[in-house]
């Protein structure tokens, strides 16, 4: 980001310890800043941030509704929340299938195309959109975080 300042959060202290190797550079512009942290407990003050972001991990949340409760929370009005994941629940590829089958033995909570829309309307997201590959085994789901 040439604008703005980049925020990472990672429960994992190997994942923040790489992440925070990778972009010593622009931690040290203070451009990008890398904490331990878990999306249920997000240390932001209320209406912190435009845009948060979610790649390859939400189905490892222990509450997935909380966890979208509380990035809303530190979500400006307005703010977009993009939830992107390799595999999901009915995708056609075959690591997903795979994923799907094993899951329960895992702790991984894969969720359909219409459980992502039904998690985003539960925590009170607007202006949802899904867009889903099926043979890829893609998904995003974005919702904004309504302005009153």
């Amino acid at each position: 980001a040439r604008a703005g300042k980049v925020y990472g959060v990672d429960y994992s202290d190997v994942s923040v310890a790489i992440a925070r190797k990778l972009n010593a550079r622009s931690i040290g512009e203070g451009r990008v800043e890398i904490l331990d942290g878990t999306v249920s407990e997000l240390h932001f003050h209320d209406q912190t941030f435009d845009v948060v972001t979610a790649v390859e991990t939400h189905f490892w949340w222990p509450d997935m509704p909380l966890g979208m409760r509380e990035i809303r929370r530190v979500l400006k009005p307005g703010g977009t929340l993009c939830l992107i994941a390799e595999n999901y629940k009915g995708a056609e590829n075959r690591t997903s299938k795979l994923l799907e089958k094993y899951a329960h033995k895992t702790g991984l909570k894969l969720l359909s195309a219409i459980e992502h829309r039904d998690l985003l309307e539960g925590a009170g997201y607007a202006d949802i959109e899904i867009i889903a590959e099926p043979s890829n085994g893609w998904i995003c789901g974005i919702g904004k975080k309504p302005v009153a």
